[in-house]
């Protein structure tokens, strides 16, 4: 069993997300440690891919593909019950479990309900295609 077996689709883990808006002014790390929600693992020969979600404290802007975390949510997950949080889905992170500069083999601070991510993973697999992905991996 490897160190890494725990970041599953709905974990909740930390990560230095980097934000489509700074990988297109050529930055290439993540400004801080942010919760992300792992969207779903792809397994791969190479080393699993995953994706991530960012979950942010600033309201999106009217129009984003982004979800409200309610309160029960926010303490399945471990994260601060009293802020205002937000999962962003219309950009994600992708990246290489186990080939990774940024993942750590830490375990997950928490993970969302499926009755509450299942959903929004399949509009996410819905919308895909207009989506924005940004690459960790080398």
């Amino acid at each position: 069993m490897s160190d890494y077996d725990d970041i599953q689709t709905a974990a909740v883990i930390r990560y230095p997300y980097l934000w489509s808006r700074e990988a297109d002014k050529g930055e290439t790390e993540g400004r801080k440690d942010r919760p992300v929600a792992v969207g779903v693992r792809i397994p791969r020969p190479e080393g699993d891919l995953a994706l991530f979600f960012p979950i942010t404290t600033k309201q999106p802007e009217v129009g984003r593909f982004a979800v409200e975390v309610p309160t029960i949510e926010k303490r399945r997950a471990g994260l601060d019950s009293d802020l205002r949080l937000w999962i962003i889905l219309d950009e994600y992170n992708s990246d290489t479990i186990g080939r990774s500069f940024y993942l750590e083999p830490e375990p997950p601070i928490g993970r969302f309900s499926k009755a509450f991510f299942l959903p929004l993973l399949r509009e996410f697999v819905a919308r895909r295609k207009s989506l924005t992905e940004v690459r960790r991996s080398r």
